[in-house]
């Protein structure tokens, strides 16, 4: 395929092939970030589309032939995009709950910031386990896990073959109730250490009721949790790297069921 020779259908085939890589980068923590420009993000898509694009051969009974069908199958590659971006987003966003989850438990409910890939206030544990998953996200080559996934998406499901069925719907609701399981998990440890904490103090105030115990529990708590939140960080490794092996997995169970 000659890139530099546009006709139509070459043009409508790199059209749907910037449809489906558009919305997964916008979607993305690392590469849709609200601290990254649109223009970055723009151009990423479209060198990452040109990249692709030469080596896709689209049947040509793929292509549209008319304005409805244009319509359609843009429509398709949108809503198959966003599940793509958001099969991802939701582990990030397990992990950022499961981090508000310890910042509530440590008593960081009103000490917030504001997290520069979505402009929300979250707390201080969630910014910082976010982060840490970011980086050892990056550090295990998993951007390059998911753009290979999504490359290896157009021989699964070519542009305009999305149908919607009930086990496509199930599998998107699955993840997304994974999610919380997830953000408990991850949560669990420092919770449990937590507790641990809040039931000594409790045995501490019926032994010693003359203690000012508000005084002591606060800075107890933080360092109890910030502690465990240290040793969590090697579990959080091996569940990250498991993740990312499970990304092309994932995918292709998604677009199976759409298939």
């Amino acid at each position: 395929m000659d890139i530099f020779a546009f006709n139509s259908e070459a043009l409508a085939s790199f059209l749907m092939t910037l449809m489906r890589i558009s919305l997964v980068i916008f979607l993305m923590p690392f590469y849709g970030g609200e601290y990254i420009p649109a223009q970055v993000k723009a151009a990423l898509s479209i060198v990452l589309a040109l990249a692709l694009w030469p080596h896709l051969s689209f049947p040509p009974d793929l292509l549209p032939q008319n304005a409805g069908q244009i319509v359609l199958v843009m429509l398709g590659e949108l809503i198959l995009g966003l599940m793509l971006g958001l099969c991802v987003y939701f582990i990030f966003a397990a992990i950022q709950i499961g981090g508000e989850i310890m910042g509530f438990q440590m008593g960081f409910t009103m000490i917030t910031l504001a997290d520069p890939s979505s402009g929300a206030q979250v707390s201080i544990s969630s910014t910082i386990i976010h982060t840490v998953a970011l980086i050892i996200f990056l550090s295990l080559d998993g951007h390059l896990h998911l753009l290979r996934a999504l490359a290896d998406s157009f021989s699964i499901i070519p542009p305009g073959g999305l149908r919607f069925s009930a086990p496509l719907v199930s599998g998107v609701l699955e993840l997304s109730a994974g999610m919380f399981s997830l953000a408990i998990r991850i949560a669990a440890p420092v919770i449990a250490a937590l507790f641990l904490a809040e039931l000594s103090l409790a045995l501490m105030g019926r032994a010693a009721p003359q203690m000012n115990l508000l005084t002591l529990g606060f800075p107890l708590k933080i360092t109890v949790g910030f502690f465990f939140m240290g040793i969590l960080f090697s579990t959080l490794a091996l569940n990250m790297e498991e993740l990312i092996l499970d990304l092309g997995p994932m995918f292709r169970r998604i677009m199976g069921a759409a298939v």
